[in-house]
Protein backbone atom coordinates (compact mmCIF):
# COMPACT_ATOMS: atom_id res chain seq x y z
CA UNK A 1 0.00 0.00 0.00
CA UNK A 2 3.11 2.27 0.64
CA UNK A 3 4.85 2.03 -2.21
CA UNK A 4 1.06 2.76 -4.20
CA UNK A 5 0.73 5.29 -2.28
CA UNK A 6 4.05 6.82 -3.06
CA UNK A 7 3.65 6.06 -7.01
CA UNK A 8 0.34 8.26 -6.61
CA UNK A 9 2.09 10.96 -5.24
CA UNK A 10 4.82 10.84 -7.11
CA UNK A 11 2.74 10.51 -10.58
CA UNK A 12 0.86 13.85 -9.30
CA UNK A 13 3.67 15.72 -8.46
CA UNK A 14 5.03 15.32 -12.36
CA UNK A 15 1.56 16.03 -13.49
CA UNK A 16 1.75 19.23 -11.79
CA UNK A 17 4.91 20.21 -13.00
CA UNK A 18 3.91 19.24 -16.99
CA UNK A 19 0.73 21.25 -15.59
CA UNK A 20 2.66 24.42 -14.14
CA UNK A 21 4.97 24.41 -17.44
CA UNK A 22 2.58 24.17 -19.59
CA UNK A 23 0.81 27.05 -18.29
CA UNK A 24 4.18 28.94 -17.75
CA UNK A 25 4.19 28.56 -22.45
CA UNK A 26 0.68 29.25 -22.39
CA UNK A 27 1.74 32.51 -20.34
CA UNK A 28 2.96 35.20 -22.87
CA UNK A 29 2.38 38.00 -19.91
CA UNK A 30 4.16 36.00 -17.42
CA UNK A 31 7.03 35.07 -19.71
CA UNK A 32 7.39 38.72 -21.01
CA UNK A 33 7.75 40.02 -17.28
CA UNK A 34 10.57 37.01 -16.57
CA UNK A 35 12.18 38.53 -19.89
CA UNK A 36 11.75 42.36 -18.23
CA UNK A 37 13.37 41.30 -14.98
CA UNK A 38 15.84 39.28 -16.37
CA UNK A 39 17.05 42.73 -18.57
CA UNK A 40 16.86 44.65 -15.35
CA UNK A 41 19.22 42.79 -13.73
CA UNK A 42 21.63 42.78 -16.77
CA UNK A 43 22.41 46.27 -16.68
CA UNK A 44 21.98 47.11 -13.00
CA UNK A 45 25.11 49.62 -11.91
CA UNK A 46 28.36 48.70 -10.28
CA UNK A 47 26.84 50.76 -7.66
CA UNK A 48 23.20 49.14 -7.20
CA UNK A 49 21.18 51.33 -8.67
CA UNK A 50 19.42 52.28 -12.44
CA UNK A 51 19.46 55.31 -14.30
CA UNK A 52 16.69 56.29 -17.18
CA UNK A 53 18.08 53.88 -19.48
CA UNK A 54 19.84 51.08 -17.23
CA UNK A 55 22.45 51.32 -14.67
CA UNK A 56 25.91 51.57 -16.87
CA UNK A 57 26.51 54.11 -19.87
CA UNK A 58 27.46 51.19 -21.89
CA UNK A 59 23.51 50.05 -21.39
CA UNK A 60 22.44 53.14 -22.70
CA UNK A 61 20.70 53.57 -25.96
CA UNK A 62 23.07 54.88 -29.12
CA UNK A 63 21.21 58.31 -30.10
CA UNK A 64 18.80 58.24 -26.90
CA UNK A 65 19.09 61.55 -24.97
CA UNK A 66 19.59 60.98 -21.72
CA UNK A 67 18.28 64.38 -18.75
CA UNK A 68 21.36 63.32 -16.77
CA UNK A 69 24.20 60.49 -16.53
CA UNK A 70 24.64 58.04 -13.58
CA UNK A 71 22.01 56.93 -11.90
CA UNK A 72 19.09 57.86 -9.10
CA UNK A 73 16.78 56.93 -6.72
CA UNK A 74 13.54 56.97 -8.37
CA UNK A 75 14.52 54.27 -11.13
CA UNK A 76 16.84 52.15 -8.85
CA UNK A 77 13.04 52.24 -6.30
CA UNK A 78 10.87 50.81 -9.05
CA UNK A 79 13.22 48.72 -9.99
CA UNK A 80 13.31 47.21 -6.80
CA UNK A 81 9.60 47.19 -6.39
CA UNK A 82 9.69 45.21 -9.94
CA UNK A 83 11.75 42.83 -8.20
CA UNK A 84 9.86 42.24 -4.99
CA UNK A 85 6.93 41.92 -6.85
CA UNK A 86 7.95 39.37 -8.27
CA UNK A 87 9.13 37.21 -5.32
CA UNK A 88 12.30 38.13 -4.30
CA UNK A 89 13.10 39.24 -0.95
CA UNK A 90 16.89 40.31 0.83
CA UNK A 91 17.12 36.12 1.51
CA UNK A 92 15.66 34.33 -1.29
CA UNK A 93 14.85 34.77 -4.84
CA UNK A 94 16.63 34.13 -8.41
CA UNK A 95 17.41 38.15 -7.94
CA UNK A 96 18.09 38.73 -3.73
CA UNK A 97 21.09 39.99 -4.13
CA UNK A 98 20.21 42.48 -7.05
CA UNK A 99 17.81 43.48 -4.83
CA UNK A 100 20.14 44.18 -1.44
CA UNK A 101 22.07 46.04 -3.83
CA UNK A 102 19.54 47.87 -4.98
CA UNK A 103 17.76 48.55 -1.18
CA UNK A 104 21.52 49.57 -0.16
CA UNK A 105 21.95 52.24 -2.99
CA UNK A 106 18.71 53.90 -1.96
CA UNK A 107 19.24 53.95 1.99
CA UNK A 108 22.08 55.48 1.61
CA UNK A 109 21.01 58.39 -0.19
CA UNK A 110 18.06 59.08 2.48
CA UNK A 111 20.91 58.49 5.15
CA UNK A 112 22.82 61.00 3.35
CA UNK A 113 20.14 63.65 2.83
CA UNK A 114 18.91 66.76 4.89
CA UNK A 115 16.10 66.06 8.12
CA UNK A 116 13.80 69.15 6.15
CA UNK A 117 13.39 69.54 2.90
CA UNK A 118 11.35 66.83 0.65
CA UNK A 119 14.61 65.54 -1.36
CA UNK A 120 15.91 62.39 -0.90
CA UNK A 121 18.98 62.86 -3.43
CA UNK A 122 20.97 65.77 -4.51
CA UNK A 123 20.81 64.52 -8.21
CA UNK A 124 18.37 66.78 -10.14
CA UNK A 125 17.28 66.86 -14.07
CA UNK A 126 16.34 63.50 -14.13
CA UNK A 127 13.84 62.57 -16.85
CA UNK A 128 11.59 60.62 -14.25
CA UNK A 129 11.89 63.93 -11.88
CA UNK A 130 10.53 66.57 -15.09
CA UNK A 131 7.37 64.68 -16.04
CA UNK A 132 6.39 62.97 -12.27
CA UNK A 133 7.76 65.75 -10.28
CA UNK A 134 10.45 67.06 -8.90
CA UNK A 135 10.64 64.70 -5.32
CA UNK A 136 9.42 61.98 -7.17
CA UNK A 137 12.37 60.09 -5.80
CA UNK A 138 10.81 60.47 -2.61
CA UNK A 139 7.45 59.35 -3.22
CA UNK A 140 8.53 55.90 -4.68
CA UNK A 141 11.85 55.38 -2.31
CA UNK A 142 9.03 55.55 1.04
CA UNK A 143 6.63 53.20 -1.20
CA UNK A 144 9.75 50.97 -1.55
CA UNK A 145 10.46 51.19 2.24
CA UNK A 146 7.01 50.86 3.55
CA UNK A 147 6.86 47.23 1.60
CA UNK A 148 10.47 46.09 3.09
CA UNK A 149 9.50 47.36 6.77
CA UNK A 150 9.42 44.42 8.42
CA UNK A 151 11.19 41.89 6.02
CA UNK A 152 14.76 42.70 5.78
CA UNK A 153 17.74 40.45 6.34
CA UNK A 154 17.81 40.73 10.10
CA UNK A 155 16.55 42.79 12.93
CA UNK A 156 19.65 44.99 12.87
CA UNK A 157 19.23 46.13 9.19
CA UNK A 158 15.09 46.24 10.11
CA UNK A 159 15.71 48.87 12.19
CA UNK A 160 17.76 50.60 9.94
CA UNK A 161 15.26 50.74 7.31
CA UNK A 162 12.64 51.91 9.82
CA UNK A 163 14.36 54.57 11.00
CA UNK A 164 14.94 56.00 7.31
CA UNK A 165 10.96 55.21 6.60
CA UNK A 166 9.78 57.37 9.71
CA UNK A 167 12.37 59.85 8.10
CA UNK A 168 11.04 60.25 4.60
CA UNK A 169 7.36 59.76 6.16
CA UNK A 170 7.94 62.78 8.15
CA UNK A 171 9.09 64.56 4.97
CA UNK A 172 6.18 63.80 2.87
CA UNK A 173 3.93 64.96 5.56
CA UNK A 174 5.40 68.10 6.40
CA UNK A 175 5.24 69.20 2.78
CA UNK A 176 2.12 68.30 2.12
CA UNK A 177 0.52 71.38 -0.17
CA UNK A 178 -2.73 73.21 1.11
CA UNK A 179 -5.31 71.35 -0.95
CA UNK A 180 -4.41 67.95 0.53
CA UNK A 181 -1.66 67.20 -2.79
CA UNK A 182 1.90 66.60 -3.40
CA UNK A 183 1.30 68.36 -7.24
CA UNK A 184 4.55 70.18 -6.57
CA UNK A 185 6.26 72.65 -9.17
CA UNK A 186 4.75 71.34 -12.18
CA UNK A 187 6.20 68.40 -14.06
CA UNK A 188 4.00 66.69 -16.56
CA UNK A 189 1.82 64.95 -14.79
CA UNK A 190 2.06 65.24 -10.96
CA UNK A 191 -1.44 64.03 -9.99
CA UNK A 192 1.30 60.59 -10.10
CA UNK A 193 3.15 61.43 -7.37
CA UNK A 194 0.33 62.40 -5.41
CA UNK A 195 -0.71 58.65 -5.62
CA UNK A 196 2.43 56.91 -4.65
CA UNK A 197 3.00 59.74 -2.17
CA UNK A 198 -0.33 58.63 -0.66
CA UNK A 199 0.00 55.16 -1.27
CA UNK A 200 3.00 55.06 0.65
CA UNK A 201 1.91 56.36 3.89
CA UNK A 202 -0.99 54.33 3.56
CA UNK A 203 1.03 51.29 3.15
CA UNK A 204 3.31 52.80 5.91
CA UNK A 205 1.15 53.34 8.73
CA UNK A 206 -0.68 49.54 8.38
CA UNK A 207 3.08 48.46 9.47
CA UNK A 208 2.59 50.60 12.39
CA UNK A 209 4.32 53.69 10.90
CA UNK A 210 2.89 56.97 12.62
CA UNK A 211 1.12 58.50 9.89
CA UNK A 212 -0.97 61.89 10.82
CA UNK A 213 -4.21 61.62 10.38
CA UNK A 214 -4.92 65.07 9.08
CA UNK A 215 -2.27 64.71 6.34
CA UNK A 216 -4.33 61.05 5.43
CA UNK A 217 -7.61 63.22 5.46
CA UNK A 218 -6.44 66.05 3.39
CA UNK A 219 -5.14 63.84 0.57
CA UNK A 220 -8.83 62.00 0.97
CA UNK A 221 -10.87 65.07 0.72
CA UNK A 222 -8.64 66.40 -2.31
CA UNK A 223 -9.90 63.61 -4.32
CA UNK A 224 -13.14 63.29 -3.78
CA UNK A 225 -13.51 67.15 -5.06
CA UNK A 226 -10.93 66.06 -7.94
CA UNK A 227 -13.45 63.40 -8.61
CA UNK A 228 -16.94 65.47 -8.48
CA UNK A 229 -18.18 67.60 -11.13
CA UNK A 230 -17.49 71.62 -10.69
CA UNK A 231 -21.13 71.77 -10.10
CA UNK A 232 -21.12 69.44 -7.09
CA UNK A 233 -18.02 70.97 -5.40
CA UNK A 234 -18.38 72.49 -1.89
CA UNK A 235 -18.62 76.88 -2.06
CA UNK A 236 -15.05 78.34 -1.84
CA UNK A 237 -12.93 75.05 -2.87
CA UNK A 238 -10.58 75.63 -5.62
CA UNK A 239 -9.33 72.31 -7.38
CA UNK A 240 -6.38 72.49 -9.40
CA UNK A 241 -6.79 70.77 -13.25
CA UNK A 242 -5.05 67.26 -12.02
CA UNK A 243 -6.03 65.71 -15.40
CA UNK A 244 -1.93 66.67 -15.97
CA UNK A 245 -2.36 68.71 -19.29
CA UNK A 246 -5.95 66.68 -20.10
CA UNK A 247 -5.32 63.33 -19.92
CA UNK A 248 -8.36 62.12 -17.63
CA UNK A 249 -6.09 58.71 -17.26
CA UNK A 250 -3.95 59.80 -14.66
CA UNK A 251 -6.36 61.67 -13.13
CA UNK A 252 -8.67 58.87 -12.83
CA UNK A 253 -5.83 56.50 -11.70
CA UNK A 254 -5.17 58.26 -8.94
CA UNK A 255 -9.22 58.67 -7.52
CA UNK A 256 -9.85 55.15 -8.40
CA UNK A 257 -6.38 53.93 -6.18
CA UNK A 258 -7.17 56.38 -3.71
CA UNK A 259 -11.17 56.08 -2.65
CA UNK A 260 -10.86 51.96 -3.45
CA UNK A 261 -8.10 51.13 -0.48
CA UNK A 262 -10.34 49.24 1.97
CA UNK A 263 -13.93 47.38 1.96
CA UNK A 264 -15.37 50.64 3.83
CA UNK A 265 -13.60 52.98 1.30
CA UNK A 266 -15.06 50.98 -1.63
CA UNK A 267 -18.60 51.19 0.07
CA UNK A 268 -18.93 55.01 0.83
CA UNK A 269 -17.25 56.04 -3.05
CA UNK A 270 -19.03 53.49 -4.75
CA UNK A 271 -20.33 56.55 -6.80
CA UNK A 272 -17.03 57.50 -7.89
CA UNK A 273 -15.45 54.38 -8.27
CA UNK A 274 -18.45 52.96 -10.46
CA UNK A 275 -17.64 56.08 -12.76
CA UNK A 276 -13.90 55.38 -13.03
CA UNK A 277 -14.26 51.98 -13.83
CA UNK A 278 -16.77 51.98 -16.04
CA UNK A 279 -14.58 54.61 -18.27
CA UNK A 280 -11.62 52.05 -17.50
CA UNK A 281 -13.44 49.82 -20.69
CA UNK A 282 -12.84 53.05 -23.08
CA UNK A 283 -10.25 52.26 -25.48
CA UNK A 284 -10.06 55.67 -25.94
CA UNK A 285 -9.69 56.43 -22.03
CA UNK A 286 -7.00 53.25 -21.50
CA UNK A 287 -5.08 54.98 -24.55
CA UNK A 288 -4.44 58.42 -22.49
CA UNK A 289 -2.39 60.94 -24.11
CA UNK A 290 -2.98 58.48 -27.23
CA UNK A 291 0.76 57.16 -27.54
CA UNK A 292 2.55 55.31 -24.98
CA UNK A 293 4.68 56.87 -22.03
CA UNK A 294 5.31 56.13 -19.00
CA UNK A 295 3.01 57.90 -17.69
CA UNK A 296 0.32 55.42 -19.14
CA UNK A 297 2.56 52.45 -17.62
CA UNK A 298 2.05 53.89 -14.15
CA UNK A 299 -1.95 54.82 -14.45
CA UNK A 300 -2.00 51.22 -15.91
CA UNK A 301 -0.44 50.13 -12.37
CA UNK A 302 -2.21 52.09 -10.19
CA UNK A 303 -5.95 50.81 -12.29
CA UNK A 304 -4.80 47.06 -11.68
CA UNK A 305 -4.29 48.06 -8.13
CA UNK A 306 -6.89 49.65 -7.55
CA UNK A 307 -9.34 46.91 -9.49
CA UNK A 308 -8.06 44.11 -8.10
CA UNK A 309 -9.13 44.86 -4.63
CA UNK A 310 -12.50 44.46 -5.29
CA UNK A 311 -12.22 41.65 -7.67
CA UNK A 312 -14.82 40.70 -9.80
CA UNK A 313 -15.88 40.81 -13.69
CA UNK A 314 -14.39 44.65 -13.96
CA UNK A 315 -10.77 43.15 -12.66
CA UNK A 316 -10.65 39.87 -14.77
CA UNK A 317 -11.58 41.71 -18.10
CA UNK A 318 -9.34 44.31 -16.96
CA UNK A 319 -6.34 42.59 -16.09
CA UNK A 320 -6.54 40.20 -19.44
CA UNK A 321 -6.94 42.64 -21.75
CA UNK A 322 -4.02 44.55 -19.95
CA UNK A 323 -1.84 42.00 -19.54
CA UNK A 324 -2.24 41.21 -23.18
CA UNK A 325 -1.61 44.54 -24.42
CA UNK A 326 1.87 44.86 -22.45
CA UNK A 327 2.99 41.68 -23.90
CA UNK A 328 2.18 42.94 -27.37
CA UNK A 329 3.81 46.33 -26.34
CA UNK A 330 7.40 44.45 -25.46
CA UNK A 331 10.47 45.33 -27.04
CA UNK A 332 12.89 42.70 -28.48
CA UNK A 333 15.34 42.81 -25.68
CA UNK A 334 12.76 43.00 -23.13
CA UNK A 335 12.25 46.16 -22.52
CA UNK A 336 9.13 48.51 -22.28
CA UNK A 337 10.11 52.42 -23.66
CA UNK A 338 7.86 55.01 -23.50
CA UNK A 339 7.07 56.82 -27.01
CA UNK A 340 6.64 60.33 -25.17
CA UNK A 341 7.57 61.90 -21.96
CA UNK A 342 8.97 58.91 -19.77
CA UNK A 343 11.06 57.35 -22.84
CA UNK A 344 13.80 55.49 -20.39
CA UNK A 345 13.64 51.86 -20.52
CA UNK A 346 13.74 51.37 -16.91
CA UNK A 347 10.96 53.29 -15.34
CA UNK A 348 8.44 51.41 -17.74
CA UNK A 349 9.83 48.11 -17.71
CA UNK A 350 9.74 48.32 -14.14
CA UNK A 351 6.25 49.60 -14.28
CA UNK A 352 5.10 47.07 -16.84
CA UNK A 353 6.59 44.00 -15.26
CA UNK A 354 4.64 45.50 -11.96
CA UNK A 355 1.31 45.98 -13.44
CA UNK A 356 1.17 42.61 -15.22
CA UNK A 357 1.95 41.09 -11.75
CA UNK A 358 -0.53 42.90 -9.59
CA UNK A 359 -2.49 39.80 -8.81
CA UNK A 360 0.35 39.08 -6.59
CA UNK A 361 1.82 40.31 -3.28
CA UNK A 362 5.29 40.47 -2.66
CA UNK A 363 6.83 37.77 -0.33
CA UNK A 364 6.23 38.18 3.32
Amino acid sequence: MKALACSVLAIAAISLFAAASKTERNDPAGLAAAKGLKWLVAVQGRDGGWGQDGGETSNVRVGERLETNGNDVANTSVAALALLHAGNTLTSGEYRESLRRAVQFVMKNVEQSPEQGLAVTNVTGTQIQRKLGPYIDTFLTSMLFAELDGNMENTQENRRLRRDLQKVVAKIEKNQQGDGSWNIAGGWAPILGTSMASQSLHIAGKKGVKVEAEVARKVQSYTVASAAPASMRADGVTVADTASAGVPLYKDAQILEQLSRTEADRAKNKVQIAAVAARASDARFVNGFGSMGGEEFFSYLNMSNSLRRAGGPEWDKWNSQMKQKLATLQNEDGTWAGHHCITGRVAVTSAAILTILAERQPVR
